[in-house]
Formats: structure tokens, sequence, C-alpha cells
């Protein structure tokens, strides 16, 4: 960490007296480094995703958009931190001295969780752990992808790549081989008395070739939901440069899989730690834990504003209470049990309680046609889907690629059964299009709209 000031040599000895008191309360997690930066830089961390990406227009968008959520008080970033071996920790720079030692100590929260969680270490052992040095080298290849093929080539396989950044299939292993080629055997017949007397007949014997006929594997052979994979693969005249693009958003995806699938854990795990560091930490002084704890009540407060209903869940809030009530009831060896085995799905289903969630106020709400709201559903079973509902694929609509015909063309489906939704057509049509100028060839996609009737969306080329 950076000591140009005063300010900044007291966080660097409070950091490492944390990480000490850390180690002995139990946390057990990789290196962390910490840096810190000015907030003009964290912005673009935080909607880039990464400190050094590739370049693209939608990031300029969400940029103006994260200006203005700032300008209204609706976004402040503390803190960016990314997983790996070893970890990178961002700081504002132009933070208060109690502002940053809590946000030492949330980060540490998090180094804890990512190395020990499941779902964190298996998709770090596929990804790798060095994400900021991988993701470098990835930009460093787009930009010499575009001094050799020009900004609109490349930003027509940017635009199909990112606008299918969801859709990958977690199940599936980030390396994976190509289908088999085999070709499958032809079914044999039962041959019965009938049968046997007439290929007897003069004439009536079937060709010997033709028991031993096969048909060609189908491609996909089922419905194949990692697309991303799928087109660097199989699209029928992508080049190398633009099947690597393909690849290198989807590995970036799988690494930023368990961030979006953990959330509520992570942010609650982390906001428990760093409140229980903060009161155990008793080289503090009174004045700096006092305003450092002053800043942990406004990252977990359940509301946006004093006496405004939340109509979000705020996952440091949601996850911090019930960390503290699992560890109230069960123990803090049980919590670092649960925090090791489950993601968010098991996380409220098994552990938003019924008394938890009257508690915290958690209902199921539906807009009015005045534009007010009213009170749907306080079941819980209700709720807990509720929180859950936009984790389920990613986020994204459940689509898969299910038919490569001979000419070339794709059929995509939309299975909206499991999704539990219609798709906005207009927005569908928009991504068919930038996935047919990668695969050049008709793309249809079989889905439903909002009112559940049926529809085929093909693609303009």
């Amino acid at each position: 960490m950076h000591a140009a000031s005063v300010k900044d040599e007291r966080l660097q000895d409070y950091s490492q007296r944390m990480e000490e008191l850390a180690t002995r309360l139990g946390l057990d997690y990789y290196p962390v480094d910490f840096e810190l930066v000015p907030n003009n830089f964290m912005m673009e961390i935080a909607v880039y995703g990464l400190p050094v990406r590739m370049p693209h227009w939608s990031f300029g968008i969400r940029y103006i958009h994260q200006l203005i959520r700032q300008g209204m008080g609706h976004s402040r970033i503390f803190e960016v931190m990314f997983p790996g071996d070893p970890c990178h920790a961002y700081l504002v720079n132009n933070k208060t001295l109690p502002e940053n030692t809590l946000v030492v100590a949330h980060v540490l929260g998090h180094a804890d969780f990512s190395k020990n969680n499941h779902l964190f270490a298996h998709f770090m052992q596929m990804a790798g752990g060095h994400i900021l040095e991988q993701s470098a080298a990835r930009a460093h290849q787009i930009d010499a992808a575009l001094e050799e093929h020009g900004q609109e080539r490349v930003e027509a396989i940017l635009d199909a790549a990112l606008a299918l950044e969801p859709h990958i299939d977690v199940n599936q292993e980030l390396h994976r081989a190509p289908y088999s080629t085999e070709r499958i055997p032809a079914p044999q017949k039962l041959e019965g008395a009938f049968s046997r007397r007439f290929n007897a007949l003069p004439g009536e014997a079937a060709p010997p070739l033709a028991e031993k006929q096969a048909r060609k594997a189908s491609v996909p052979p089922q419905p194949e939901y990692d697309l991303l994979w799928f087109i660097a693969n199989y699209a029928p005249d992508l080049e190398g440069w633009e099947r690597d693009i393909f690849l290198a958003v989807r590995e970036e995806s799988y690494y930023f899989y368990p961030v979006f699938a953990c959330q509520i854990m992570n942010e609650g795990w982390a906001s428990y730690w760093h409140a229980r560091l903060l009161r155990e930490a008793d080289f503090l002084p009174q004045d700096l834990y006092l305003s450092a704890i002053k800043a942990h009540s406004d990252v977990v407060r359940p509301y946006a504003a004093d006496n405004q209903l939340a109509l979000a869940v705020n996952p440091y809030h949601l996850g911090f209470s019930i960390w503290e009530d699992l560890i109230e009831k069960r123990g803090i060896d049980a919590a670092r049990q649960i925090m090791r085995e489950e993601d968010d799905f098991g996380f409220i289903r098994n552990y938003l309680t019924p008394e938890l969630a009257e508690k915290l106020e958690l209902f199921v709400y539906e807009t009015q046609d005045d534009g007010g709201i009213k009170i749907a559903n306080r079941d819980i079973h209700a709720v807990r889907e509720s929180i859950l509902a936009p984790k389920f694929n990613y986020g994204a609509p459940r689509i898969a690629a299910s038919e490569l015909h001979v000419d070339g063309s794709l059929e995509l489906v939309h299975d909206f059964r499991s999704d539990g939704r219609g798709l906005d057509v207009g927005r569908a049509e928009r991504v068919l299009e930038y996935i047919a100028r990668v695969w050049r060839r008709p793309v249809s996609l079989h889905t439903v709209g909002y009112s559940g009737n049926a529809r085929v969306v093909t693609s303009k080329r």
C-alpha cells in the first residue's frame, strides 16, 4: 500500500495489525495486495469489472450511468476486490481513515470467503488465480486485433460476445473438448420368423452394407446452453482471432460467476467480519472506531434513506443479518461450514427463516396501475424465491443452441418453462442480429413473448 501521507502510513499500520488480528480469529486467506487509487479510476474498475479490460462502447454507457447514480447519491464505491492468489483490493484514496480502515477489514472477510467457499475454489481452479494479468493480456490482444482488422470488424465480434456474456453453462468445465465426431450406429432391428422368410425370398434380401450404415452425430447432440463456447467452436466462418475473443469473454464470465452466485453470502460474511474485527481491534483510537462503526451502519442499512421502503434487497444488510442469526444460534464453526458449502440459493432457502424475514420486513410487492405499490405476499417461500429469481442462470434467459442445419443455419430455443418468463422480443431481435453477424448464416430463436404467445424471431441476414 502506498504511504505518501501520514493518513496512508496510519492506514498501512492499521492494515497490518488488522491482518494479524484476522489470523488470530481464524480467518484463512490468500495474501491481499491493497492499493489506494483515485475515485475516477475506481469508477472505471467498477464499470469495466477489471482495471484493464477489452475496450467496448458499452462500458462507456455504463460509466455515464454510474456517474449519474453517484451524483444523485445512489451509489458509493468504497472498494473493489478481486479474488485470486494473491487477491487484489483497490481502495479510494479520498475516503477518510476510518472508512478505509473498515474497508480493509471488509476485504479480509471477502478474502477468507473466496479462498474457502467451494464454488469460488472450483471456478478459480478452472479460470486461474491471476485474473488481472490475464485480462490485461487479453486487452493487449484486442488492441492488436484492432490494428490488424479495424474497429468495425473487431467491434462486431465484441458486440456479439458481450451480448452473450452471461450465456455460459456453469455445469460444464471451462476447458471443454469439441463434440465427438464418431458416427452413431444404426439401430439393429429385431428379426422375427416372418422377416427371415421375407428376406429369404429372391431379390428381397437387404444389401449387406445397409445394416452397417451409421448416421452422423447431430450438432449439438443435445441442447447447448454454453452459447459462447458453441459459437467459438462451431460458427461456420469464424476466424481464429474472432474465436479467441469469444473464448476470452467466456473465461472472464466463468471467473465472475461465483461473485454473482454468492453475492448475498459473500457481502454478508465480509460485513460480519469487518464489524467483528473493528470491535476487537483494541489498537484503534476510540474516535476512529466510532467513525468506522458509523460507516458500517451506512453499509448494512436496510433502506435507501430514512423512512423509505426498500424495494430491492441490500445484499450487505440481508447477508449480515442471516450470518449474525446463524452464528448466534449455531456458533462460528457451523457458520464456517455453511460458508464453505453453500451458494446464495442454498443460503437463502435454508437459512432465511420466517422469523428473520418478518423481523427484516421482507415481502413480495407488485406495482399498481397508478404507479403505487402494494404488498402481494409475505409467505416465506415466495419471499425467498423472489430474492433468488434474478440469480437463475446468471440472471439471463435460458437459451440453447438446438440444431445446426446442413446449410449452416442455426436454431436457438428459449427454455421459457424452466425460465418462468417470456422474452422482451425487441431486445431478443437486437441480440439475434449481433449473433447473425458472427454466425454469417440465418439464425432463428423459438420463444414466447411476455403474453405467453409462441414467437419465432429470425435474423435479417
